[in-house]
């Protein structure tokens, strides 16, 4: 039985390097990888910072907030700089970008330098994730685009899995080192991309050239919309409860309870694996009840996680509040992008789905990106790729960018 086994695995791995090209399992592998290293390094920015620095709470909050701020300046003007300088060259710019970040955060001292450091490591991300998409769909034929996208989304969660606890073990040997491995693995998938788009000769990275969403459209329409106005402000509450597990939560688990830091890989890891072992069976579950109820309804675990956290005082009782917030994370925003889509008059979809990211840039459940241009939202729920209908029960096909 295990020789079947093992031959029928080795049999889907030949068939998967026979139906798409090698710079799709380049790019898949470098996601695992990529997504692992940054996942063992940025959630515990927070704490390192704490560590090695003289820098408050607020002061840490606020360097690890630029960066998603830079991130969200980045989306608007990354389709202004792939025009000018090409895709292919701002993704490469992105990598080498990271690897100066991280090792710098290795052996930075001053906070103004971690500020900038951070600045640039959000300004990276929101450049090199969609190119990154668009050259997937470049290479792969359009009908095993789905495939490899929902691909992409297992790779994302499998190094987000991974990436806490190897980040918790190198934190144990070197506070730094974490940081300095997540370089050295940047720079190692950007040398070999680069060698690989060289050698199969791929000198643009097309995609769609859709005309760009400015800060100036996107805030019309919030203005213009009292509906979704108020979904904004809604959006922006949210956006609070979410942060506490982004910024606060590392320091205040690592002062609260013996070896903090190790607690808190644990529950990084607990977040990703329940967001792919649930996001398919309450995504389903919810489908009826529709987009309002699935929010209210994550809005309430959001704030039991929160509120978990501030009354939890063992191992046990931090990973039931992080359980209970990973279903408010599950079911708030897939049904938050379904009721921007409601909330959308015909062609102005794509300005509604840039206001939230005016609050803030996190990883968000979004469809893939709505740069890319396999991609479309259309009206009831449904989303179509290249032609091809899925309803949002397929919403475990969304993915954690």
């Amino acid at each position: 039985m295990l020789a079947s086994i093992k031959e029928n695995g080795a049999a889907r791995l030949a068939r998967f390097a026979r139906e798409y090209h090698p710079i799709v399992h380049v790019l898949l592998v470098g996601t695992v990888l990529a997504r692992a290293a940054n996942s063992m390094s940025m959630p515990f920015l927070a704490i390192y910072l704490s560590r090695e620095s003289a820098l408050n709470p607020l002061l840490i909050g606020a360097i690890i907030g630029l960066g998603s701020l830079a991130g969200t300046a980045g989306g608007f003007i990354g389709g202004a700089l792939s025009d000018r300088v090409g895709r292919k060259r701002i993704m490469l710019i992105a990598l080498a970008g990271w690897v100066v970040v991280f090792g710098g955060f290795a052996i930075a001292k001053a906070p103004l330098v971690f500020m900038l450091l951070n600045m640039l490591n959000g300004l990276c991300r929101s450049l090199y994730e969609p190119v990154s998409q668009a050259l997937m769909a470049d290479v792969t034929e359009k009908s095993k685009r789905l495939k490899v996208f929902s691909l992409r989304y297992i790779a994302i969660n499998v190094g987000v899995a991974v990436g806490p606890l190897l980040g918790a073990y190198f934190g144990t040997l070197t506070a730094w080192l974490p940081f300095l491995v997540t370089a050295a693995v940047y720079l190692i998938y950007s040398v070999i991309l680069y060698i690989l788009l060289q050698a199969f000769g791929i000198r643009r990275i097309e995609g769609e050239q859709k005309k760009g969403v400015t800060i100036r459209s996107a805030w019309g329409v919030i203005v213009r919309d009292r509906v979704f106005r108020l979904y904004i402000i809604g959006a922006a509450v949210g956006a609070v409860g979410y942060s506490q597990m982004t910024v606060s939560l590392s320091q205040y688990v690592e002062k609260s309870v013996t070896e903090g830091a190790t607690l808190f890989a644990l529950l990084m890891t607990l977040n990703a694996v329940t967001v792919v072992l649930l996001q398919v069976p309450l995504s389903r579950w919810f489908e009826k009840k529709g987009p309002m109820a699935a929010i209210a309804t994550g809005s309430l675990m959001f704030a039991s996680g929160d509120v978990g956290y501030a009354l939890s005082t063992s191992w046990a009782w931090f990973m039931v509040s992080m359980f209970l917030f990973t279903l408010g994370e599950i079911l708030t925003y897939p049904a938050g992008n379904v009721l921007i889509d409601r909330l959308a008059p015909d062609g102005s979809a794509g300005n509604l789905f840039r206001g939230p990211e005016l609050l803030e840039h996190r990883p968000v459940y979004r469809t893939f990106d709505r740069r890319l241009y396999l991609v479309e939202i259309r009206r009831r729920d449904t989303l179509c790729i290249n032609g091809r209908s899925l309803n949002f029960r397929n919403l475990f096909l969304l993915e954690r960018s």
